[in-house]
């Protein structure tokens, strides 16, 4: 019988995609299936970006790409970070690859040997730990609880911390629990890290433009440990353009050109349209694109009626999220109990429950790091969320 490669066997599906692919099934049989699991803005992309797509195709941008992207993209990167982040790279420090996904990917594998530790706090994204698997990296979890708002301490940081640790993977706002570290709680942090030169810092800031107050800090906006970190970014979530698959990482000269070298065997240069598109996206600061005032205000509406609604449902309690579009409630209190007779043993057990007889979409918090959790995504209408919300109280209660 002829065998598939190992790493396949043991790289985990997303749950995130995962649980999208199964109430798509549903819906497929004529349910009405509510979805909150997929974390994508369900706004357009703004008009003008549009229009440059539109002129970029009518110019003719349509032949191959540098591999890491067209230099007039990098300099509008290099003046973004710049304008919105007081961060100094060159274009040249830049990489424009095909999704955030990849540039992160990029970065680890440029990084990462063969039984190297990457630290990763907990809840986490869902790929971190698989990208770490791909490069035959170990995670090191590093777990934190609502009572910390998610959110890492220094002491738990720096006890993760060992002779094989090669990157901590740092994402502020987070997903899947919409937390904001501050610039206080960020030195802190900072201090453990300047106590060990070698280790890398990923900061994901793809949540970057979706925070509900304060000013987004970057880690690499700390002097003493700038040049190990590499910024993660993008424009899927801040300017609703997921389809496009345009991410960045901007870092040192040396992972720079690690991460060039790497993505020129695999997918060489992004789209040259999405590329030219996102130029322009670039160049304007997000005060003056009123789409995004719009979107902020409306997820912000949408996270509080989430957050009202859980308060009314015994047994599940919440952070307040300061950014992104998730609220990650604990659960555990339903773990146990029975419906029809069958056990709800765990976190995908509940989501399942929930999905198959209640038709509500969620993903369960094991995927993120945390089985006590589920992440609620709110990136839907205020009709449709009330009717999820509903249906979501009206499940855990049918639960003895």
């Amino acid at each position: 019988m002829k065998k598939l490669a190992n790493r396949i066997s043991y790289l985990s599906e997303s749950a995130t995609l995962e649980m999208t692919r199964l109430g798509r099934e549903l819906s497929a049989k004529g349910h009405d299936v509510i979805s909150l699991s997929i974390g994508e803005p369900d706004f357009d992309t703004p008009i003008f970006i549009k229009e440059a797509a539109k002129r970029a195709l009518d110019k003719n941008y349509t032949h191959y790409t540098p591999v890491a992207g067209f230099a007039e993209l990098r300099k509008a990167i290099s003046h973004k970070l710049k304008r919105d982040n007081g961060l100094e790279y060159s274009a040249n420090n830049i990489v424009v690859s095909t999704g955030a996904k990849q540039a992160l990917t990029n970065a680890v594998m440029s990084i990462v040997n063969p039984g190297d530790e990457v630290v990763i706090p907990t809840p986490y994204w869902v790929s971190y730990s698989e990208i770490v698997k791909l490069a035959e990296g170990k995670s090191i979890f590093v777990p934190t609880g609502i009572e910390s708002d998610f959110k890492v301490t220094p002491e738990d940081l720096e006890a993760a911390i060992t002779p094989k640790t090669r990157l901590i993977m740092l994402n502020t706002p987070c997903n899947p629990s919409g937390s904001i570290y501050c610039r206080e709680e960020m030195q802190a942090l900072v201090k453990v890290i300047e106590k060990y030169p070698d280790i890398y810092i990923l900061s994901d800031e793809i949540y970057e433009l979706i925070r509900f107050e304060g000013a987004h800090i970057s880690f690499a906006s700390f002097p003493s440990i700038k040049d190990r970190v590499i910024v993660i970014n993008g424009v899927s979530k801040g300017f609703a353009m997921t389809g496009w698959r345009i991410g960045y990482l901007a870092a040192s000269q040396k992972v720079a050109t690690a991460a060039n070298k790497l993505q020129g065997q695999i997918t060489s240069g992004t789209n040259a349209i999405a590329q030219r598109a996102t130029i322009t996206a670039m160049e304007k600061a997000p005060e003056h694109i009123p789409e995004l005032s719009e979107m902020l205000k409306a997820f912000k509406s949408r996270r509080d009626l989430v957050l009202n609604a859980i308060e009314k449902i015994p047994g599940i309690t919440a952070n307040t999220p300061q950014g992104a579009f998730y609220v990650f409630p604990v659960i555990k209190e339903y773990l146990g109990k029975s419906y029809n007779g069958k056990t709800i043993e765990n976190d995908t057990d509940l989501c399942m429950y929930i999905l198959e007889n209640h038709f509500v979409s969620l993903v369960p918090g094991s995927a993120f790091g945390n089985p006590d959790c589920i992440r609620i995504s709110y990136a839907t209408s205020e009709e449709r969320l009330t009717e999820a919300m509903n249906r979501l109280a009206k499940a855990l209660s049918e639960l003895k």
